[in-house]
């Protein structure tokens, strides 16, 4: 397995530190050359964009570090925890930045699961928040067939913890994929009680094979992007079974 992985890394990542910083700058050049990658992408930006209230308040994304949400969503702010060039504004998800009340949307990408402290961060979605805002989420997702690949997959995939945080490590480094399933799914009458604020409007599972046969952005691609079409057509055939087999999905939580 050491040996595959080795094989289909990223060449233009080997040697950089998940958590050091030139790692997300070289994600941004990844991504634009990578025209499968790409097509997931535009295709989450645009699910995330279906799902934001209109109305005053701005939009917030929180890990922009190699993503273009803004190409979607016009002055969208762009976040990360450390500097980069992709960011206007670094934010901590726990102590956000931003007026009570000042934000209509709280958007990311494979961020959530990254986030030490769920409680902190949901406590600061629900002060940001403007009443019938959002949180929009893209994550993992948990089902028999994801398990089989989340469990070879370095970060750290613990479906069984009983706890919201995650294990110590970087910004990047430190997480657990199964936390957005475990908090929204698993534990959803839990999250009832501490947030009644908030109510799971959606919980979409999504994509058992595109992200995967993309390599992401940590590992060659498998397949050209003229084959993106066909992958996702297949995906939607299994739609009946996506629950126990998808590898992500769609969050949307309300404020009311």
């Amino acid at each position: 397995m050491g040996v595959i992985k080795t094989l289909l890394a990223e060449p233009l990542t080997k040697g950089f530190d998940v958590d050091d910083p030139r790692t997300t700058e070289l994600r941004v050049r990844i991504l634009q050359s990578k025209p499968f990658v790409r097509r997931i992408y535009d295709e989450w930006y645009r699910i995330i964009g279906a799902r934001i209230p209109s109305g005053f308040g701005q939009v917030l994304e929180l890990g922009s570090g190699s993503g273009y949400l803004r190409q979607f969503i016009p002055g969208a702010i762009h976040s990360e925890v450390f500097w980069c060039s992709n960011a206007n504004v670094i934010a901590d998800a726990c102590s956000l930045p931003f007026p009570a009340g000042s934000l209509r949307a709280i958007v990311m990408t494979d961020v959530f699961h990254h986030i030490p402290r769920a409680d902190h961060f949901l406590n600061e979605a629900r002060r940001c928040l403007r009443s019938g805002g959002r949180i929009v989420m893209i994550e993992p997702w948990v089902s028999h067939w994801s398990r089989l690949i989340w469990h070879v997959h370095p970060e750290p995939f613990l479906p069984d913890s009983c706890s919201w945080d995650i294990p110590k490590g970087g910004p990047l480094s430190g997480a657990n994929i199964a936390l957005p399933w475990i908090v929204f799914k698993r534990d959803r009458n839990l999250f009832k009680s501490k947030f009644p604020e908030f109510e799971v409007v959606e919980v979409l599972p999504m994509m058992p094979f595109s992200f995967l046969l993309s390599g992401g952005l940590s590992m060659r691609s498998l397949l050209p992007v003229t084959c993106y079409g066909f992958v996702r057509n297949v995906e939607a055939m299994l739609s009946p079974w996506m629950d126990q087999i998808a590898m992500f999905a769609t969050f949307t939580i309300a404020k009311h």
